[in-house]
């Protein structure tokens, strides 16, 4: 490779002229660029955009998220996903209060013993929002350096992203290592992508890269095969009674830990096992009417649900559940986005009446 001041000068001029325009960059602090490393950590920055602004004006300060509700904190973060990053969140803004005085560690030692805070999150940190010179190594710069170095060590092996660590950190200017950090994410988010279609000749470091050089850029980087994925599946009730909706809570602990959700069962039922397993409950069913199906893929697991919408004539305590209105549901409740599909289905319910979906029609089955 040429030489490593020259690879640093090229990307941070390509940066400083192409460099996406997000929230957390217009005016960075400490705290918003922490909140905005947690939103990203798998998931688009497209999505993150609106929720970050959100979430940063209710809760514009680390003292404020640390007081606010779980099941605030949760209807924010709704739909983003991976709940766990937001119940983190908090539990780190409480250590922050309670050992830091308030304010976000300024080293990655420091930023790496709080909750929710791994290597790379630290080192984002730590060179945004105070400038220090360490890399952030995520699967963006994983990605690119493999290619830069023409570089076959299996980046899905934890125990090479030392290797890389070690590369970045040869080309990574000291006085503006944050902008290097942020130059990378953006080149690795819009310039050199994955397999499918990376666009090499705009990529300000061709002449860097020694993949390009070899027309090997499609072959790299080297990624081990992923961990199949278990199928749990579900047969999902959503019991209306007049105008409510019965929720109940999940446990304390585990996948989606305290998020509401739809009655269910493992397993699925069709539309007569699923009435006499309602009956075998104690639920008087009026009428219930299948809704179809629906998957969620979370890391490990994925779901394969089948629906029903049931209606009672009594709000009898079912499943340990709450009965919420439509409306609360709305403004109050945090649901997984793995239940999305079904919470659309009530959307059209409690539309207004020109507005619903024929499949609401209630009939007798």
């Amino acid at each position: 490779m040429k030489k490593d001041n020259d690879f640093a000068s090229v990307l941070l001029a390509w940066y400083d002229r192409e460099a996406r325009t997000l929230p957390w960059r217009t005016t960075p602090t400490p705290y918003g660029v922490w909140v905005s490393e947690i939103m990203l950590q798998q998931t688009q920055v497209a999505t993150v955009i609106g929720y970050f602004e959100r979430f940063m004006q209710r809760l514009p300060d680390i003292q404020s998220l640390a007081e606010v509700s779980e099941e605030e904190l949760f209807k924010l973060w709704e739909g983003l996903g991976y709940y766990s990053r937001a119940r983190n969140l908090q539990r780190a803004a409480r250590l922050i209060v309670e050992n830091y005085d308030g304010l976000l560690p300024n080293n990655e030692n420091e930023l790496r013993k709080l909750p929710g805070i791994g290597d790379y999150t630290a080192g984002a940190i730590a060179s945004i929002a105070f400038q220090k010179p360490t890399a952030a190594v995520d699967g963006n710069v994983l990605r690119i350096f493999a290619r830069l170095y023409k570089d076959d060590h299996d980046i899905g092996d934890a125990k090479n992203k030392k290797h890389f660590h070690a590369l970045v950190m040869q080309v990574l200017p000291p006085r503006r290592a944050g902008d290097f950090n942020q130059a990378l994410m953006d080149l690795g988010a819009l310039i050199c992508t994955p397999k499918a279609a990376p666009k090499c000749c705009d990529c300000p470091l061709k002449s860097f890269c020694m993949a390009y050089g070899d027309d090997c850029v499609n072959q790299l980087p080297v990624k081990s095969n992923k961990i199949s994925r278990k199928i749990q599946q579900y047969t999902i009730f959503l019991i209306i009674h007049q105008e409510k909706i019965l929720l109940k809570k999940r446990p304390s602990q585990g996948l989606l830990a305290g998020l509401w959700e739809y009655p269910n069962l493992e397993g699925i039922l069709n539309a007569t096992e699923a009435r006499f397993f309602l009956q075998d409950k104690g639920v008087a069913v009026d009428t219930i009417t299948p809704v179809g199906s629906a998957k969620h893929t979370f890391t490990h697991i994925q779901w394969q649900m089948n629906g029903y919408l049931v209606k009672i004539s009594k709000p009898l305590p079912l499943f340990g559940g709450t009965w919420i209105s439509y409306q609360a549901l709305k403004e109050n409740y945090a649901l997984p986005n793995a239940y999305q599909f079904y919470t659309a289905l009530l959307d059209q319910l409690f539309a207004p009446k020109d507005k619903q979906m024929t499949i609401f029609d209630y009939q007798n089955e």
